[in-house]
């Protein structure tokens, strides 16, 4: 088993911007694309995502044959792959998980993900996997939604170059997609459940057309996040921002 090959630079406007580039000219991957700086890093919702400073951007680009309710599991692949780099190197819980695929410390958010994708010719898609990593350092709080932290916060982490960083997580990344390429998404959402932070607990969901406020239960086969409301009434929230121990 061989990683994806990585292509590193020291300065891009977004590897998911560059991913999208290479795609729409008929370049597939797979591969990853990791910039030391990004000059207009995305997140989700189209946030800025504050790059450079010894944090990690990287994206994978990767061509799947795959419907893109289907395709769209790989945010969950990259989350488990993601919260396990980071414990195998920081120590046993010291990440956790918030739905759909946050990387949370006790300090606040030191992760994201972004996937995006599009049609290839002949059939299949393309997705880009972005992923930002706060290694280093934290944005500022005036930056951000929600409270950020970086993994060199935590005690005992050994501070990591990106590449390194990067190296670590893409085997991780590979091993996971082809469990789920062979299985499925049920042991992807297993290995999710063990690592989440939040389930069992108050939930607030802010969706497009309303906000919701309940319980998360747990996460649905497909990925969803089952929510259960003050009434009994039960939600499948499939889309949205998520907060939990807010109600």
């Amino acid at each position: 088993m061989s990683a994806p090959p990585i292509e590193s630079y020291a300065v891009l406007d977004s590897t998911n911007a560059e991913a999208r580039r290479r795609a729409e000219a008929g370049l597939f991957g797979p591969v990853w694309i990791h910039a030391l700086e990004q000059t207009a890093g995305r997140g989700r919702r189209g946030r800025a995502w504050c790059g450079g400073g010894g944090n990690l951007a990287a994206t994978l680009l990767i061509p799947v044959d795959l419907p893109p309710a289907q395709a769209a599991q790989i945010s969950f692949v990259a989350a488990v792959a993601l919260c396990e780099t980071v414990n195998a190197l920081a120590g046993p819980g010291a990440a956790r998980l918030r739905w759909p695929n946050d990387l949370y410390t006790a300090g606040g958010k030191v992760a994201g993900i972004l996937v995006e994708s599009g049609p290839r010719p002949g059939g299949g898609l393309w997705l880009a996997v972005g992923i930002g990593v706060n290694l280093a350092e934290a944005p500022p709080r005036d930056q951000v939604e929600r409270p950020a932290a970086a993994l060199a916060d935590i005690p005992g982490f050994a501070p990591l170059a990106p590449a390194d960083f990067l190296a670590a997580l893409a085997n991780r990344f590979e091993s996971w997609r082809r469990i789920w390429v062979h299985d499925g998404f049920p042991p992807v959402g297993e290995a999710w459940t063990r690592m989440a932070d939040g389930l069992g607990g108050p939930c607030t969901a802010r969706l497009p057309d309303r906000t919701l406020s309940g319980t998360a239960e747990a996460l649905e086969s497909d990925g969803a996040l089952r929510l259960r409301l003050e009434n009994g009434e039960v939600v499948r929230v499939t889309a949205g921002d998520v907060f939990f121990g807010e109600t």
